[in-house]
């Protein structure tokens, strides 16, 4: 691959960012990310693929700047010269955005429409095109219009998240078709994986039920248990952002599985994995409601699956007993005992979708 095949991605260090980062080094990219300035290191996802930038074989550079500073973002940009932008940048915990609201819709929202106007400004003047993904969310679904939501569903967003992602959305649409910009939404559903964010309500299940099972914790507090969601493995849907942005005409596509689950299931199962009753360890703390509740997403991938010839390629049980047995590892226990596949082995079923 051409040494020009520089991607840059916004939330490298998150769940997301680090897939995609292995799978564009993977693919020979040289991949830049935007990272935030911290008085501790919050790389830890991207560690094992970091080499010291002095290094000849470098192929991975971080940048420090943020979302909701347009000149930075310029700056960046002017210095990378991407080819691909992918913006996974976001304070993208639902119920935190109901208590730091501003501050959500600036990083989430109007920072879309500040890459948007620096692409478009650097294409201008370079005449260089670059391919810009935006990360939609389910969550602009909201209060379901249809099921299963597509494409052509109405967006109603029940957060202050979920309306800067309409927003976002709405931009890249926009931008594409006032100036032509190559410009795509994915809108993928729940996804998760061992690199999930311990607040979100997945990883926070599956590292409680490794916790409680050597009794370093006594009990899980939750929210809705009733709440149905469309879940998926991480791993498998970045891999979709990047088929996107490969594709001859820029467009939007729905990303899922075509499946829902609720939250007591995946209660359920994980407990299970373990031979543990939920039940026993599971209390209500009405905290953990949102002020508006999103109750049902279930997405169809038809035009993803038929024009970028995606496909999951791990289901919701295999998904939760992964989650779980990285969680297990991760404090010394021996996992599964094989009874579940490892990421490591998923892996080998997901990458024959990139050869």
């Amino acid at each position: 691959m051409s040494e020009s095949k520089r991607a840059l991605i916004t939330g490298i260090t998150g769940q997301d960012g680090s897939y995609l980062t292995e799978l564009l080094l993977d693919q020979g990219y040289e991949v830049h990310g935007i990272i935030r300035r911290t008085s501790t290191f919050n790389t830890d996802r991207i560690d094992h693929l970091y080499v010291d930038p002095h290094d000849e074989q470098a192929r991975l550079f971080l940048h420090y700047g943020d979302l909701t500073e347009g000149v930075t973002l310029r700056r960046i940009l002017e210095e990378v010269k991407p080819v691909e932008i992918y913006n996974l940048g976001a304070q993208s915990h639902v119920r935190v955005s109901f208590d730091s609201p501003e501050y959500t819709v600036d990083a989430v929202g109007m920072g879309v429409l500040r890459l948007l106007e620096a692409i478009r400004d650097y294409q201008q003047r370079t005449g260089v095109e670059v391919k810009f993904y935006q990360a939609g969310s389910s969550e602009m679904f909201g209060k379901v219009q249809e099921v299963p939501q597509q494409e052509t569903t109405p967006f109603y967003p029940r957060s202050p998240y979920a309306c800067a992602k309409v927003y976002g959305h709405w931009q890249t649409v926009n931008y594409r078709e006032s100036y032509g910009l190559f410009a795509c939404n994915g809108i993928l559903f729940n996804h998760e994986s061992p690199r999930r964010g311990e607040t979100f309500v997945t990883r926070k299940i599956t590292r409680a039920v490794a916790r409680i099972l050597v009794g370093s914790q006594r009990k899980l507090y939750m929210g809705n248990l009733d709440a149905k969601r469309d879940w998926g493995y991480a791993k498998d849907y970045v891999r979709a952002m990047w088929l996107i942005l490969q594709q001859d005409q820029p467009d939007d596509y729905v990303v899922a599985t075509g499946e829902t689950h609720s939250v007591a299931e995946f209660l359920h199962l994980a407990f299970g994995s373990v031979n543990l009753k939920w039940q026993d360890h599971v209390e209500f703390d009405q905290r953990y409601l949102r002020p508006a509740e999103v109750d049902l997403l279930i997405g169809d991938p038809t035009k993803a699956k038929n024009q970028l010839g995606w496909e999951p390629s791990v289901t919701f049980q295999e998904l939760v007993c992964l989650m779980v047995d990285a969680d297990l590892k991760a404090i010394g226990q021996p996992g599964l005992d094989g009874k579940n596949p490892d990421e490591d082995q998923v892996f080998i079923r997901h990458n024959k979708w990139l050869s």
